[in-house]
């Protein structure tokens, strides 16, 4: 599993040397243009760019056709074509819409299973097996909440994606042959049940937890069962300043997150 945690701009330099690849968020570029000169010049040194259509920040996926252009200027790797939250029918209406009209852009197109329940995801999944490039996998539908009922929600959000995983496994829903990503994390503890044999076509996972916490000055514990994770989005942390991070902090929130990666 390739790894990117998203970081604020103050650290993009450095996250060269913790990321396997590099995850863009695409409303930012209209805000900061050091944040798109960053990843612009991350393709030019031969690095993977995913880039997000920030959906999980915004609400709303990013205006289609300000994506398209986007796409167009940056040329990323691969992109997550706009979803909607939640919602199995218009995410595959949107998907339908995207490739009829935006067909030929570059990259390789990765759609979003949604959905309220397990059907819809299996329904959701079976259309992106066939239309998508790659398949992404959130961590935090609120089906998982009410499926797994635990009193910790990042243990819920843990729980239920694993259970997820692998009743897709089990019922034989799974293509892989198909890469998948794994969108964010309750719990980074989630990583260390998934392996090589049964997992090996999770291609990229993306979480800016370690960062995040670090930047809180909150050091990942020992025993992470249970733990919980501070309800705060690294886009609401992305003007930080090199001075308000607890470097030991955040190398050891990095350790201990790749001690979680069993391939």
């Amino acid at each position: 599993m390739l790894v990117s945690h998203e970081s604020p701009l103050e650290l993009l330099d450095l996250s060269r040397s913790y990321n396997d690849y590099d995850y863009a968020l695409v409303h930012l570029f209209e805000i900061y243009p050091q944040y798109y000169d960053f990843f612009k010049d991350e393709l030019k040194r031969g690095r993977r760019v995913l880039l997000d259509n920030s959906l999980f920040e915004l609400g709303v996926a990013f205006d289609a056709d300000k994506f398209a252009q986007k796409i167009i200027e940056l040329q990323p790797t691969e992109y997550i074509v706009p979803d909607v939250w939640e919602n199995c029918n218009d995410t595959i209406m949107q998907f339908e819409h995207w490739i009829n009209k935006y067909n030929n852009l570059p990259g390789k197109k990765i759609g979003v299973i949604q959905g309220k329940n397990f059907d819809e995801f299996t329904e959701c999944y079976k259309f992106m097996e066939d239309k998508a490039d790659k398949i992404a996998i959130s961590f935090a539908y609120s089906d998982f909440k009410h499926h797994i009922k635990h009193p910790n929600d990042s243990t819920n959000y843990m729980l239920g994606r694993i259970s997820l995983m692998s009743n897709f496994l089990h019922k034989n829903i799974i293509n892989k042959k198909k890469p998948h990503h794994l969108l964010g994390c309750g719990n980074p503890l989630e990583f260390s049940y998934y392996n090589k044999k049964y997992h090996n076509f999770i291609e990229t996972i993306d979480t800016s937890s370690p960062i995040v916490h670090a930047i809180l000055n909150i050091k990942y514990p020992k025993n992470m069962h249970n733990w919980s994770k501070k309800d705060i989005k690294l886009v609401d942390l992305i003007d930080t300043p090199l001075n308000q991070i607890n470097f030991d902090i955040l190398q050891y929130n990095l350790k201990r997150f790749k001690e979680f990666i069993k391939f």
